[in-house]
């Protein structure tokens, strides 16, 4: 039965609409080859430091020299950043109660996962997801004091938007909030009122794990699921089993969650028989947020967002969440 979905988290609206898997050209637009990192031209490859602005953060564990091979994680400012620190103010003569600018003021940087020639984080070892990982909530930490919003994410192959095929993420730091996050800002607080100081996010997974049904894996960290407004086929979820308010939070070993999302990549490739093009993000705690919980959103870039969802922002997946976590869940990672 096609269903209107509402997600917990978010307030989003998706129609599950599983029978439009099978009209024709339904799904995937992806293919299984990835292609290759070319050594020679890739900026992220150990020699090429010189390709890539000065480092600004690495992981040496034989304390090489900076800006030279011996990293295991990397990072250094975007060369062709969206934010950037120091930005004259715009010109806001024109009609500023319709056209309202401000400078693209904050950090924009790249983060390269591993030194290992791959396209996918998924084909680390767990160790160096681990590592990976750990940087991540370094240089969230490094931005979260003067950042209204920490955003951390990883695009994988072209059609997840990536330009470089070598594993790496990208962190933002925002000086605003955007309204997504804002409004799940929101919804956490009002959840939190609602219940006498309730944890969103700890209810929802309180409640999966219980049912079962969207419940991919589970170990002593960090529960996989399905989400249940899943807004694209075979997205995942990871969550921790026991909430704080930001990923970057110090209390965290830094490799907190390594293992799950090693394990939530490889079921992925396991189930749809490649690794495909895909867009994961940290959804951290903004600034300001009282009630909050942490999470990894995962979403494979199988089908094409068109109309609907471009013009109403109403998700159309032609997967049942259920369906999908069924065949994750039995699949070897």
């Amino acid at each position: 039965m096609n269903e209107v979905r509402v997600d917990p988290l978010t307030g989003l609206k998706t129609i599950v609409a599983g029978g439009r898997a099978e009209r024709p050209g339904g799904w995937p637009i992806a293919s299984a080859d990835a292609g290759v990192v070319d050594a020679a031209g890739d900026p992220f490859a150990p020699g090429n430091e010189a390709q890539t602005p000065p480092e600004v953060a690495a992981l040496r564990p034989d304390g090489s020299a900076p800006d030279g091979p011996g990293w295991v994680v990397r990072v250094v400012p975007n060369k062709y950043p969206a934010l950037v620190a120091d930005l004259d103010d715009v010109d806001g003569s024109h009609a500023p109660e319709l056209f309202t600018a401000t400078p693209a003021r904050g950090a924009h940087e790249v983060i390269v996962n591993a030194p290992d020639p791959v396209t996918s984080l998924g084909s680390l070892s767990v160790e160096q997801v681990g590592l990976a990982l750990s940087m991540w909530r370094e240089r969230m930490r490094a931005h979260a004091a003067d950042a209204a919003y920490v955003h951390l994410l990883v695009n994988e192959r072209v059609e997840g938007g990536a330009s470089l095929p070598h594993t790496h993420a990208q962190l933002y730091a925002l000086d605003f909030v955007p309204a997504q996050v804002a409004r799940e800002r929101e919804r956490f607080g009002a959840y939190a009122v609602q219940t006498m100081g309730g944890n969103l996010m700890e209810n929802l997974v309180a409640e999966e794990v219980r049912l079962r049904e969207r419940l991919v894996a589970i170990d002593d960290e960090v529960v996989t699921l399905s989400p249940y407004a899943a807004r694209f086929p075979y997205q995942l979820m990871l969550a921790p089993r026991r909430p704080v308010g930001p990923f970057e939070d110090p209390s965290y070993d830094g490799a907190f969650g390594a293992a799950a999302l090693h394990d939530a990549l490889g079921r992925l490739r396991s189930v749809l028989g490649f690794m495909p093009p895909l867009n994961l993000w940290v959804r951290t705690a903004p600034a300001g947020a009282e009630h909050f919980c942490w999470r990894i959103d995962i979403t494979p870039r199988l089908t094409h967002l068109a109309g609907l969802e471009l013009g109403t922002g109403v998700g159309l997946n032609i997967v049942a969440p259920e369906a999908a976590a069924a065949r994750l869940r039995d699949a070897a990672a």
